[in-house]
């Protein structure tokens, strides 16, 4: 990577393929890697905490989804700042910090990873398997990390992207779609913009402005950014766009989860099942109220959602550990090994598809369940706080630093995921010793 990454590089044209003939780039065209990492940050867990608290509260938290909304597009742009800014890896970033970062980020990767891998997996094949109960549920979730992992082993950025795409678009219709013909009280979600909380609503408030969409994907941002060959000062503008935009449709399908949850959750007077269950619990509502077709489409767009986290974390989460690794053994971000289709990558692939294939079959190690709790509920801090460190440092140049109210809302992000973080803890250490 040249020297002189941290200046401004303007004398370098916007690709042809992005600017229409008055000079303007086209932002359909410009949006791509905020698309892939806000898809895969939003799962079917995250659609079950937005309708839980519809049901609950109606619109009285619509005001949290959109201060939500607008913290992910904080914390996804710092991460994409920083990238384009010095020309380094976040991870790079994190070892100019001090070892600690390196002690903490290597354990966590592998045994999010090995946990991770099974709960995406059973999460696809939930609805599969309500669709086609001709397979049981572990055949299907051993099908579905299969055919992810082959996607992404063969697959380069540009196809990945696509997949994504169409994934998105299912999501999007669906689940729009159900919302529109759930009619939402409109006059009810004027009022749920006014920042109260009910009473019983904090933990829901602090989930729907922290929690949804947040996982270790946003800071995968970067790397995304630099497969799709966004790699200088002078994509900063069209990031930017690509990362609002894609938080923007995000809050859209997170707004449409809540009034689900408000209209047709609350009216039918069920208590969704706990977990990615609750999604196929809803599914049957909706055959009653509106006919299969409704409710076979929602499993098709519940289906889409935790598909899309499956590729989304091979490959996002397999880029930064080939980065992680490659750094330890010396070779620097970028080199071949470190890069999709590198031996690091596949590795990393293969440790998300098979070793949490056994967990589908034994359960979850209670010692296991522990340190996935442990390490899980302090990586959002841990994200938070590291780029208010990096973006204010002297290795990004003055005009990328943060601004004064960058720092406030980065701030809050850390102040929001601490509090999620020990609740997180909390309940990891409850539900191993209850159990």
């Amino acid at each position: 990577m040249a020297s002189n990454t941290n200046a401004r590089d303007e004398t370098v044209p916007v690709p042809v393929d992005l600017v229409t003939t008055d000079g303007a780039p086209p932002k359909w065209k410009i949006i791509g890697p905020g698309l892939v990492v806000a898809a895969t940050g939003v799962g079917a867990a995250d659609m079950v905490a937005t309708l839980v608290a519809g049901s609950k509260f109606g619109y009285a938290l619509l005001w949290a989804v959109i201060l939500g909304v607008i913290l992910k597009i904080v914390l996804v742009e710092g991460a994409g700042r920083y990238t384009l800014a010095t020309g380094k890896t976040i991870f790079e970033g994190w070892r100019s910090l001090g070892k600690w970062t390196t002690w903490y980020f290597g354990p966590y990767i592998m045994i999010w990873g090995f946990v991770y891998g099974a709960t995406a997996m059973s999460s696809a094949a939930l609805p599969l398997a309500a669709l086609f109960p001709q397979l049981p549920l572990p055949v299907w979730a051993v099908i579905m990390g299969l055919a992810g992992l082959t996607m992404v082993w063969f697959g380069r950025y540009a196809i990945f992207e696509k997949i994504t795409a169409v994934l998105v678009g299912l999501m999007f219709i669906t689940v729009v779609g159900l919302a529109v013909i759930a009619v939402p009280d409109f006059p009810a979600m004027l009022r749920g913009l006014v920042p109260l909380i009910p009473e019983g609503g904090v933990l829901y408030t602090l989930a729907l402005a922290g929690g949804v969409g947040g996982t270790i994907t946003l800071a995968a941002y970067g790397y995304w950014l630099r497969e799709k060959g966004w790699s200088t000062p002078r994509w900063m503008k069209v990031m930017r766009i690509d990362n609002r935009m894609a938080y923007v449709m995000t809050g859209v399908f997170v707004i449409s989860m809540l009034v689900v949850g408000a209209e047709v959750v609350s009216t039918a007077g069920v208590t969704l099942a706990a977990g990615d269950k609750g999604l196929v619990d809803l599914s049957t509502v909706l055959n009653e109220k509106y006919g299969v077709v409704v409710g076979t489409g929602f499993l098709v767009g519940f289906w889409a959602a935790s598909f899309s986290s499956i590729i989304g974390v091979w490959n996002g989460v397999g880029l930064m550990f080939a980065d992680f690794w490659g750094n330890m053994r010396g070779k620097a971000s970028g080199h071949p090994d470190t890069r999709v289709g590198g031996k690091y990558f596949k590795f990393y692939l293969l440790w998300l598809t098979f070793p949490p294939m056994l967990l589908l079959l034994l359960g979850q190690p209670i010692g296991l369940i522990l340190a996935y709790g442990i390490l899980g509920s302090l990586f959002m801090p841990f994200l938070a706080v590291t780029l208010l460190g990096l973006l204010n440092s002297k290795s990004v140049a003055r005009e990328w630093r943060n601004r004064i109210w960058t720092n406030l809302a980065l701030g809050l992000c850390a102040l929001l995921f601490v509090i999620l973080g020990v609740h997180q803890l909390v309940t990891a250490v409850t539900t191993v010793f209850a159990g």
